[in-house]
């Protein structure tokens, strides 16, 4: 009888996905839960993918004219006041400072006092403050366009959190611009998704879906909201970025006025994008495996580790000289527009412990080297995304790695893709779309179809069935053939299919 094989996570994907991605997360010691309610405390390995997602996105941004600035994380609450459906979007997640001080209480312990004036709130979003200040930097047409992004922290105040994906205290950043015209606002709209399925494809390997929301799912004070949406292991869609054209509203609101070319007093045209540290549950649900985390080549801190194997000093003082050779050939060969990032682990740690902390954290390629390899002038290589091993000589693995890692996030980019595609289904049947999104399993009720392509003329005639089953309305993708049909739900004409999902 042929031995299973043991997994390095427990659950399983397949046995409690929910409970899976927990544990993909310590097994990686990405983050931890910290003593404050719904916040994480994200460690030097997730911070590491965070980093590089900012350095990718930020160069990405500079290139198409941005440049970065800082604004307050306190919003006068009356800021928000200004602009109506903005603050009904974001009452019932907004913290609020009332006071500005603490003293000693009549029972002992701290009491807070100073009420403030106006309460602030904490910034959930930063529309309405960076507003106030392009309204003092707008004269002329002279001063537009302004295109400004910050990389900061936000609070929302989540009743049920999960780390990385939605947690009250995140990690984000928020483009913000203002424009002379509104073609110009609505090109910026569209060039800012571009540029996050760019990256999400091309960096993250996360292959999405392009598409504007519906005006139920659009973002509150937006004229227009674009998304990117990725589908996960479970079949469940993401939310992956979005870009608003918020048309004159903030600007009427905040007062965001010019005179043109021709004299005449104007309002402007703004946008705001973001993507989040959302973002590292996206690539976690996306890649990982039963054994933990799998990170594509672009993102990961380390490409290559690595893990040197001897028995005494003797073989210590020939491995280690070995090793640190081979690190330095590695970096010396480029990759993704840098070159290879290889590490050493000479931790004091069994080489069996050693390797499966690098399979949990993702790294791409383990290089084990010992006296024998050393006698063969060769390496033994593993790959994590397909856990293919073999040994090779040292020169052709050198000069071969860069190759693998592109294969490597080539692989993921093309399997993620595959399981979208195969859980992807035209649906034109009530009963179907019903079935398609019910549970089969009441023992899994996560379990469902994945995503279906439905005609869509009137999103209200839909929100009865889809609150009963716990679907959205994902987008209305830009890529979907014009295909004139009957909308699913209410009967009318429909010009094009929408795409429909459980979601995070």
């Amino acid at each position: 009888m042929a031995k299973q094989k043991q997994n390095a996570i427990s659950p399983t994907r397949e046995e409690d996905y929910p409970e899976w991605y927990q544990q993909v997360i310590k097994a990686a010691d990405l983050a931890e839960v910290s003593p404050v309610r719904g916040c994480m405390v994200i460690k030097p390995w997730g911070w590491a993918i965070w980093e590089n997602m900012q350095r990718v996105l930020d160069g990405m941004f500079k290139a198409t004219g941005h440049m970065n600035a800082y604004f307050p994380l306190f919003i006068p609450m009356s800021y928000l006041e200004k602009e109506a459906e903005h603050v009904e979007g974001f009452a019932k997640e907004c913290a609020v400072v009332t006071h500005h001080r603490l003293e000693p209480g009549p029972e002992g312990g701290l009491v807070p006092a100073g009420p403030l004036e106006e309460p602030l709130i904490v910034r959930p979003t930063s529309e309405t403050i960076i507003g106030a200040m392009y309204a003092r930097w707008v004269q002329s047409y002279r001063d537009l366009p302004i295109l400004i992004n910050q990389w900061c922290n936000v609070v929302r105040w989540e009743l049920r959190t999960r780390m990385f994906l939605r947690t009250t205290e995140f990690l984000w950043q928020e483009g913000h611009t203002a424009h002379a015209t509104e073609a110009e606002a609505i090109e910026e709209t569209q060039r800012m998704l571009g540029v996050y399925a760019d990256f999400a494809e091309n960096t993250l390997a996360i292959p999405v879906i392009k598409g504007e929301k519906t005006a139920g799912e659009r973002f509150p004070g937006a004229v227009q909201t674009l998304a990117i949406e990725a589908m996960m292991q479970d079949r469940k869609a993401l939310q992956a970025g979005t870009s608003h054209f918020l048309g004159q509203n903030f600007s009427r609101a905040q007062e965001i006025k010019f005179q043109d070319q021709q004299g005449v007093e104007q309002f402007a045209w703004t946008t705001s994008w973001g993507v989040s540290t959302r973002l590292v549950g996206a690539l976690i649900m996306t890649h990982s495996d039963d054994d933990g985390l799998v990170l594509p080549p672009r993102l990961a801190p380390h490409h290559v580790v690595i893990l040197p194997i001897y028995r005494n000093d003797e073989e210590r003082g020939q491995v280690l000289p070995y090793c640190e050779s081979l690190r330095r050939e590695l970096e010396a060969q480029a990759y993704d527009e840098g070159h290879v990032r290889a590490t050493i682990d000479d931790r004091d740690l069994r080489g069996g412990e050693k390797n499966w902390q690098h399979i949990k954290r993702g790294v791409p390629i383990r290089v084990e080297i010992g006296p024998k390899d050393i006698a063969k002038e060769g390496v033994f290589a593993a790959r994590r995304d397909t856990g293919e091993k073999q040994s090779m000589p040292r020169t052709q693995f050198v000069a071969e790695a860069s190759a693998m890692l592109r294969t490597i996030q080539d692989n993921l980019l093309t399997r993620a893709r595959k399981l979208r595609d195969d859980n992807t289904r035209k649906i034109d049947n009530l009963d179907e779309f019903r079935r398609y999104f019910t549970p089969q399993n009441e023992e899994r009720p996560e379990l469902h179809g994945g995503f279906a392509l439905c005609h869509l003329a009137d999103e209200h005639a839909a929100d009865e069935l889809l609150k009963e089953l716990k679907v959205t309305i994902r987008c209305i993708p830009f890529d979907g053939d014009a295909e004139p049909g009957t909308c699913l739900f209410s009967g009318k004409p429909s010009a094009r299919r929408a795409v429909f999902a459980k979601a995070y």
